[in-house]
């Protein structure tokens, strides 16, 4: 079932090969959505909340649950690379379908940086004397070559990257229940949860409620499912197959790490406001295997160069959309003989580099550019929502392959979060940064679309 705008778009957008199949697509899924948000961030997370991070990032899991789905629906019926811009254009109006998608692109070309950053993290603890900033150019000039390449090669790469993350991850969580439980070894128990001072809460609501930020960002690029449509094989198939496989293992995942995390070793030794480390990474030094947080940070290492390569697919379509839908300069709507964007990849490098050298100035930078990147992708998925119930509204009669369950109320409920953590953001002296880019951003990027149009 597709529109007269859906054929529009797709020929506009023509020229991408449908070359990834749906293991594919569920593998850049999960790789999409566990990164350094996950592996890094969690860190931040539990310095905010303790032991109630577990909740922070249940109800983190609540919205993108939300988000997902009602992307996913929109996704079957218009497969194409612009993705959200396009419904946002389609549903809501042209300035939503401009500004979500420089928004979006801004957005994960900040979260390269930041995943480059904390790649650079990583690397210091075999070479402390190598600086952060030259592991994170480094990579990014790597994973730039990669991405120049086929869809078809970025979806192999980011295939075994992810299955890297997933098999890590748990194993990580089997180890972790049988050290709480005592399987082979002294029980560690559940005192680490509620018998800290402080117990189960010891920031408070307030505490959890701030972790819940740190959580959203951690489930960003799960919208990358919603991006690949415009280039993988059978879409209406393929695309509701990944979410369903994809949701639930995101939430066992993530809120049974995080869980095993704080039980096994003390939340004041894992929680920090400056990240310089893994808490996977610390559990395992605490666990006391033979060489296992060098195995870990091996694999950290990896998840954000999974992380740096998704984001990098998701700029680089989001310009070419732009510049396909004459919002852009058109080179940048360019393929190569493979069907890459290569022009689309190399300017989104260039914007990457300067993110990814902010490491040089601060040692803060991991924060810094997850809270810059976490305003804009706020501002994505409440646009993504609202293009959603609009998109309802003219579909309410027709049989869709995806279909949110409790509609319109989870989708009130996802957006009345969203601006809550968005308000929240600007009293943190961490995150205030977001508020201080972000909304000149939107000024800007708003006051170029009506010079344009007028």
């Amino acid at each position: 079932m597709q529109s007269a705008g859906t054929d529009n778009w797709s020929e506009r957008e023509g020229g991408l090969r449908r070359s990834l199949g749906k293991a594919q697509i569920v593998m850049i899924g999960l790789g999409g959505a566990i990164g350094t948000g996950l592996f890094m961030g969690s860190s931040l997370a539990v310095g905010y909340a303790g032991p109630a991070v577990i909740v922070s990032y249940a109800l983190a899991g609540y919205v993108a649950l939300v988000m997902v789905f009602s992307l996913s629906e929109m996704a079957v019926v218009h497969p194409a690379a612009g993705s959200f811009g396009v419904y946002a254009q389609m549903y809501l109006n042209s300035w939503a379908g401009f500004v979500i998608r420089y928004t979006y692109w801004i957005a994960q070309v900040i979260a390269v940086g930041g995943e480059s950053v904390a790649a650079g993290l990583y690397m210091q603890y075999w070479y402390p004397g190598v600086p952060v900033w030259a592991w994170a150019l480094g990579f990014c000039i790597v994973l730039l070559y990669l991405n120049s390449r086929s869809v078809g090669n970025f979806g192999t790469v980011e295939s075994w990257l992810a299955l890297i993350k997933v098999a890590t991850i748990v194993v990580f969580i089997i180890l972790g229940i049988a050290s709480i439980t005592g399987l082979g070894r002294p029980a560690v128990g559940l005192h680490n949860l509620t018998g800290l001072p402080g117990g189960f809460l010891p920031k408070g609501v307030s505490g959890l409620w701030m972790a819940v930020t740190v959580g959203i960002f951690s489930f960003v690029g799960i919208e990358v499912i919603a991006v690949t449509s415009g280039e993988t094989r059978n879409p209406e198939v393929a695309i509701p197959a990944a979410l369903r496989t994809m949701l639930l293992r995101l939430f066992l995942f993530y809120v049974l790490a995080i869980a095993v995390i704080v039980a096994i070793v003390p939340w004041t030794d894992t929680g920090a406001k400056v990240v310089a480390q893994s808490p996977f990474v610390t559990v395992l030094q605490h666990s006391g295997i033979r060489d296992a947080a060098g195995i870990m940070n091996f694999v950290v290492v990896s998840a954000a160069l999974s992380g740096m390569n998704t984001d990098v697919y998701l700029c680089s379509r989001m310009l070419f959309s732009l510049s396909r839908g004459g919002d852009a300069p058109r080179a940048l709507g360019r393929l190569s003989d493979k069907g890459s964007p290569v022009a689309a990849i190399l300017v989104s490098g260039a914007f990457v580099l300067v993110a990814a050298g902010a490491s040089i100035v601060t040692p803060d930078a991991y924060a810094d550019l997850l809270g810059v990147a976490l305003f804009a992708m706020i501002i994505v998925w409440m646009l993504v929502l609202a293009s959603h119930l609009s998109f309802r509204r003219r579909h309410a009669a027709a049989a869709l392959p995806v279909r949110m369950p409790l509609f319109p109320w989870m989708q009130y409920a996802g957006l009345a979060m969203l601006a809550a953590v968005l308000v929240t953001m600007g009293f943190d002296s961490h995150l205030r940064v977001s508020w201080l880019y972000g909304v000149p951003w939107l000024a800007l990027i708003s006051l170029v679309y009506f010079v344009r149009k007028g």
